[in-house]
């Protein structure tokens, strides 16, 4: 087979071969550019293509439905491949998941259009600001780190009952450290984008540059609960992780945070003492996402059986109020609920809110101010309780400024019971996740203010 071979005609290639009951094939045509910098200086820059072929067979082998999943990458045999799933799917025993498959929808009316590219030229107007950053910053004696991406993917998914989706997937974030020449401080600005049209370097090298001021100031703290300031990129690290929790089969089967004592799930209850609404929507300005699923295995909160489904805007919690649950069309089958399916982006925003960080600062006579959390993992999952480590600048504020930076702690909270904590929120704005955004970089959120952080050991990272 020719690598040139166009995706539609993988994917109709593919369903062409089946000999299965059923089968869905999608192909996912990636672009990418880079570039990174260190010191002051850019250090690499490239781009990259990628493409991945994934063959889903539904096999009926008199027991129930079964299915196999078989992926490649580059340009595979597609009669292979078509193959090795139909036969993965007979070596399976039947998909506790099975359902019929998705057959609504009319073809996507840009099924024969060409994948979307980007290239090293979605830098253009990036690039000149940052080589004016590194300027400054050398007048000043710091140094910047950091790297940029933009990614295309486009998805082109057609099943045997007739679906021909298609979707592009622009993606791009940016991440740039500010440090002393001694590395011995060191700060964190980023921002996520879908074109680098909005990315202002000289809003970010601003953002880093104070950061390095208020840090100029050492104060050491012991572990303890603080009054503290967190900032939309940890808030959306914590609120990613909730949303990932958010599977109904395990809140049902009493697994995770969101089962009732006594059985079920707790949709319906109080989780926040503020109005606030956690929601995802394909079609969020700026943070625009796939609108139906595409699903290469099987999990709790997704499944095969449902490629193609429309996602469709949803609230999670609204109000403060636990409102939905993720659940495939298979579970909510047998629990007589609303089937609701995960979307790619999350947006958390209180309708009343009108601060903004630095007026929340304003307002804080004693407290903590955060940049950005890491090295997050779950400690108990019937909490949802997590530990994580700051960095990149914990500042400390006193009357309504902030004095100096302190050392940075381990901490240990669960983003549930944070909700319910947290007494003020600021506006809602774009945000790019630090722990998350390899895998989650569209996302909104506000600052929140808790009074009772629980900072639980000091940490030596910087």
């Amino acid at each position: 087979m020719s690598r040139f071979q166009r995706p539609q005609e993988i994917v109709e290639q593919a369903l062409a071969a089946s000999t299965a009951d059923g089968q869905v094939a999608f192909v996912v045509e990636g672009a990418e550019a880079n570039l990174r910098w260190a010191a002051n200086s850019l250090t690499t820059n490239g781009a990259m293509r990628s493409r991945s072929v994934v063959v889903i067979s539904f096999v009926d082998g008199g027991a129930g439905m079964a299915a196999g999943t078989v992926s490649r990458s580059g340009a595979p045999d597609v009669a292979a491949l078509v193959a090795a799933s139909e036969q993965a799917a007979r070596d399976a025993g039947p998909a506790e998941d099975a359902m019929p498959l998705i057959t609504d929808g009319p073809a996507a009316a840009d099924w024969d259009a060409d994948p979307a590219e980007t290239s090293i030229e979605v830098f253009a107007e990036f690039a000149p600001a940052l080589g004016q950053a590194f300027g400054e910053a050398r007048d000043r004696g710091e140094l910047l780190f950091g790297f940029a991406e933009h990614s295309m993917r486009t998805t082109y998914l057609g099943s045997s009952t007739g679906l021909r989706l298609r979707h592009d997937q622009p993606s791009g974030r940016v991440e740039l450290n500010g440090k002393t020449p001694d590395l011995g401080r060191s700060v964190w600005a980023g921002t996520g984008t879908r074109d680098f049209g909005d990315v202002s370097v000289a809003d970010l090298a601003a953002d880093v540059r104070r950061k390095l001021a208020w840090s100029q100031r050492r104060v050491d703290l012991p572990a303890g609960r603080y009054e503290t300031l967190l900032p939309p990129s940890a808030v959306a690290d914590l609120m990613i992780y909730l949303y990932w929790t958010m599977e109904a089969r395990d809140a049902d089967e009493g697994r995770n945070v969101f089962a009732r004592t006594g059985g079920g799930n707790r949709t319906g209850d109080w989780l926040a003492t503020l109005p606030l609404t956690l929601r995802s929507d394909p079609h969020a300005p700026g943070l625009e996402a796939a609108p139906f699923q595409v699903v290469g295995a099987s999990s709790g909160a997704a499944s095969v059986f449902d490629n193609g489904m429309a996602t469709p805007a949803v609230d999670w919690i609204s109000g403060g109020v636990l409102a939905n649950l993720i659940r495939p069309r298979a579970w909510a089958l047998k629990t007589t609920a609303s089937t609701t399916a995960a979307v790619d982006n999350l947006i958390l925003e209180d309708p009343t809110a009108t601060a903004s960080q630095a007026e929340m600062v304003a307002a804080t006579d004693r407290g903590l101010l955060l940049t950005t959390l890491w090295y997050i993992r779950e400690v108990d999952p019937q909490t949802l309780l997590l530990t994580g480590l700051t960095r990149d600048g914990v500042f400390l504020v006193e009357g309504g400024e902030v004095t100096g930076a302190v050392n940075n702690f381990r901490f240990n909270e669960s983003p549930v019971d944070l909700l319910g904590r947290a007494v003020q929120a600021g506006v809602t704005e774009r945000t790019l996740p630090r722990e998350w955004n390899d895998w989650f970089t569209r996302t909104a959120m506000p600052a929140l203010r808790v009074p009772d952080f629980n900072m639980s050991s000091v940490s030596p990272a910087s």
